[in-house]
């Protein structure tokens, strides 16, 4: 938690006035049972009606100051702490942003989200409750003890016993139930993990009619995560009835010796409700510092888990070159690269030589699992070369600033992402600027002009979440032209084209070579006709590159790339 307390440096003022307010308010309560017992014994034991009603009204101004008190102080914690919820979530977002996507991918979306959101809520809350109550129920505690000796300091020694005993209840379940709180919190990962992956692959799941095992699986573990909640939730309660046994039995103490007091004269009645006033705000006030204790054990264990992700140091770091080299001899170069995810012993790729001149249409073919998608990722610096260097414009790609290695490059992924909103606003994520020309020049390069003017509001036609209103080739052609729109230098389609009928692809791939000749093209497919044409086509195979060459050159040299090819077109056909 204390790693996240800088993150409250700027409302210090609130931070502190929400204490002080509360603690103002804490003397206008330990102040009203005095007025009780001078009620009770001046008042109503002389028969006083003016003393006991200028005495009420002096109750009636002190409830009306402690109420003021406490709403402002509520309002300072309040704001104190949706500012600080508020700083740590944007400064984890931010974090997370720098992270590498091997660091994302070994985090785990899910528990990602699960930190930025509901730990950080947690711990908002955590930082509300200590603002308000962590210095207000001691100082009522002892306050009250302080109080009742004033009152009767040989009753009042049941206080000193009793308080003790209370905080080493208190302070023996905390250290219980911290730990276990940290377990669920982790469980609780588990079973959002276990949601994402169902709500994101619902169809593939009713598909194969996997609904009922899928439907078990999420009960497994969301019946782990109520018995480790439950049995946490046990522990934490027996704070409050423990915390009232032993104040209730202080009270029967308080009552009994009182009443033998009274009977000597040594004690008034008046001071003896007084006594147990003081016995039963220390109850009210325990019972909230349990609570309170429960809060902040929930807080300082989501804190933790935020603090986990905060402390790893993001992967990658970043040059300061932010032009290209125009005299460099090739536009991408592949120096003896070789890729392991997450420090694997085993390489996805290895040994890549490749060299890519400006202008230069280079297509990427193999089978599944070959390395396809991973190789052209190296070039935006989506994932670091484990040995080898990646060359863009004569310039490792580590020493560029990654804003402007990133602007030269326009990337369509191999899954089509695109935002709720507008198509125009999901076709400025290309270029912030872009007016209505350049989205409908990109468009009609994407070949996506024509379903895009059919629409209703056209640009302004609204997509649903993951574009869920569009079809797969309607999603394709839109990603394709968001990547267009800011006319990079190297553009890579990652198998982007693959919902797309052959016709369609055909004309892409036109539009596409009509550009601007300077332009650097990679078309990663699995279709032999996507790349025929290409000026280069690289052949992968379980991670190495097996043919280099033309088409007709592979058709007559490359073992693998003539099973791809002969798999999609007649015997004979060229």
């Amino acid at each position: 938690m204390s790693g996240l307390l800088k993150y409250l440096k700027a409302y210090k003022v609130e931070a502190f006035l929400a204490p002080m307010l509360k603690l103002l308010e804490v003397c206008f309560e330990l102040a009203v049972p005095l007025v009780m017992a001078s009620i009770i014994d001046e008042g109503i034991g002389s028969g006083n009606s003016a003393y006991v009603l200028k005495m009420g009204l002096l109750l009636v101004i002190l409830g009306i100051l402690g109420l003021a008190a406490a709403a402002t102080a509520q309002f300072f914690s309040a704001k104190a702490a949706v500012g600080f919820g508020t700083g740590v979530r944007h400064a984890l977002f931010e974090h997370i942003g720098k992270l590498s996507f091997g660091q994302v991918d070994q985090l785990g979306t899910d528990t990602l989200i699960g930190r930025i959101t509901g730990d950080i809520n947690e711990v908002q809350g955590g930082v509300n409750m200590f603002l308000r109550l962590f210095m207000r129920s001691p100082f009522v505690v002892f306050g009250a003890m302080i109080m009742a000796f004033t009152v009767d300091p040989s009753s009042a020694v049941i206080f000193v016993i009793i308080i003790p005993l209370l905080a080493i209840v208190v302070f023996s379940i905390l250290l219980i139930t911290i730990p276990l709180y940290k377990k669920v919190q982790s469980r609780l990962d588990k079973v959002l993990t276990r949601v994402r992956e169902n709500l994101t692959g619902v169809r593939v799941i009713r598909a194969f009619g996997k609904e009922p095992s899928e439907k078990d699986s999420f009960e497994e573990d969301n019946a782990l995560l109520i018995k480790l909640e439950l049995f946490t939730g046990r522990i934490s309660a027996l704070l409050n009835p423990l915390t009232f046994i032993m104040i209730n039995i202080a009270i029967i103490f308080l009552l009994s010796r009182g009443a033998v007091r009274i009977d000597s004269g040594l004690l008034s009645t008046g001071q003896l409700v007084a006594l147990v006033n003081y016995m039963s705000q220390i109850l009210v006030e325990l019972v909230k510092l349990a609570n309170l204790i429960i809060q902040i054990t929930r807080a300082l264990a989501c804190a933790q888990r935020i603090n986990d992700v905060l402390q790893i140091a993001p992967e990658m770091t970043y040059g300061n070159i932010d032009t290209a080299d125009n005299k460099a001899a090739y536009a991408v170069e592949f120096r003896n690269v070789s890729l392991a995810y997450n420090n694997d012993q085993e390489d996805v790729l290895e040994n890549i030589d490749i060299q890519v001149k400006k202008g230069e249409t280079i297509g990427i073919i193999g089978g599944t699992g070959s390395g396809k998608s991973s190789l052209i990722s190296l070039i935006p610096r989506f994932y670091d070369a484990s040995a080898g260097e990646v060359m863009v414009f004569g310039h490792n790609v580590k020493d560029y600033n990654l804003d402007s290695l990133r602007e030269m490059i326009g990337v369509v992924l191999q899954k089509a992402r695109l935002f709720k909103g507008t198509i125009a606003e999901n076709l400025s994520w290309g270029l912030d600027n872009a007016d209505e020309d350049d989205m409908r020049a990109a468009l009609s390069t994407a070949q996506a002009l024509d379903f895009v003017e059919q629409k209703e509001g056209r640009l302004g036609y609204r997509l649903e979440q993951n574009a869920g209103n569009l079809s797969g080739g309607q999603k394709q052609r839109l990603s394709i032209a968001r990547a267009l729109i800011r006319k990079p230098r190297i553009l890579i389609l990652d198998d982007s084209a693959s919902a797309l009928d052959y016709a369609t692809d055909a004309r892409l791939r036109q539009s596409i070579a009509a550009m601007d000749p300077d332009i650097t093209t990679f078309i990663v497919s699995q279709r032999a006709a996507s790349v025929i044409n290409a000026d280069q086509i690289i052949v992968l195979d379980d991670g190495r590159i097996c043919g280099k060459g033309t088409h007709d050159e592979l058709l007559s040299s490359c073992e693998v790339y003539q099973e791809i090819y002969y798999s999609q077109f007649p015997k004979g056909e060229s």
